[in-house]
């Protein structure tokens, strides 16, 4: 085999081996049976910016040193359950009440909800890709998209934080890095994220929006075959979202 034939052989093998690696590092979740999850991460700089009455998180920075990476997660969310399906549940309704509708949301704010049962070592990882924390965004998140489908809160925020980093160290979390502060097209964002994930994927992306004119952006969505999650972010393991509510240009504040 001529040299040169035999270099590029082997560069290939290098990048295929990185290349898989790199998706069989997010850890699988065994659970019942849904067809999809969102994930959902916040750019906190533009969530803080749109609210009106900005939680801990957004007045501390301290408590937001993983902004300063990209993206921070708000949740990771399963869709309706095949049980619950079967049982005249719609999507829409599991959207807004998720695992509420088994056991009722208990009054007040979000750490009314039960602790989480986390490593002392995730818990600190939880702590820095999720800000909201401080808030009890976690617990909230768990009781409402995950207690009621046997998923332990480790596993979820486990894989959880795999695929906030996922994301991050991908060419779409450093376009967006790159570009914080700034204003950037729609379409921009959209082709940022088929360059580093593969053509056509850019329908796998919800853009969310707030603040005057909804030209803040405040969050992503990608959606994510379940029987596909460990291969995230391999193009087949990417799933049609609706487009979001931004509009032609987004604002990208920056996160301190």
């Amino acid at each position: 085999m001529p040299e040169l034939l035999l270099k590029r052989l082997i560069t290939l093998l290098i990048t295929l081996f990185i290349s898989v690696s790199t998706i069989a590092e997010i850890p699988a979740i065994q659970v019942e049976a849904f067809d999809s999850y969102t994930l959902a991460l916040t750019w906190h700089g533009g969530f803080c910016e749109s609210r009106s009455r900005p939680p801990r998180e957004c007045q501390n920075v301290s408590l937001s040193q993983g902004a300063d990476d990209g993206f921070v997660l708000h949740g990771l969310w399963p869709s309706l359950p095949q049980r619950l399906r079967e049982r005249g549940v719609t999507a829409g309704q599991w959207r807004k009440n998720g695992c509420f509708l088994e056991s009722p949301r208990p009054s007040g704010s979000f750490c009314r909800h039960p602790s989480l049962e986390l490593s002392s070592k995730l818990s600190d990882e939880l702590d820095y890709s999720m800000p909201g924390r401080a808030s009890c965004l976690g617990r909230y998140q768990y009781a409402k998209h995950a207690a009621c489908l046997g998923i332990t809160a480790e596993d979820i925020f486990d894989t959880s934080v795999a695929l906030v980093e996922a994301v991050n160290n991908s060419a779409f979390g450093a376009f967006v890095r790159d570009n914080s502060g700034r204003s950037v097209g729609r379409n921009a964002l959209i082709d940022a994220f088929e360059k580093a994930f593969g053509r056509g994927t850019g329908r796998a992306l919800h853009l969310a929006c707030g603040g005057r004119g909804k030209r803040t952006l405040t969050e992503v969505r990608i959606g994510i075959h379940a029987n596909q999650l460990t291969r995230f972010p391999a193009r087949d393991s990417l799933m049609r979202m609706n487009r979001g509510n931004c509009g032609k240009q987004i604002n990208l504040p920056d996160p301190g």
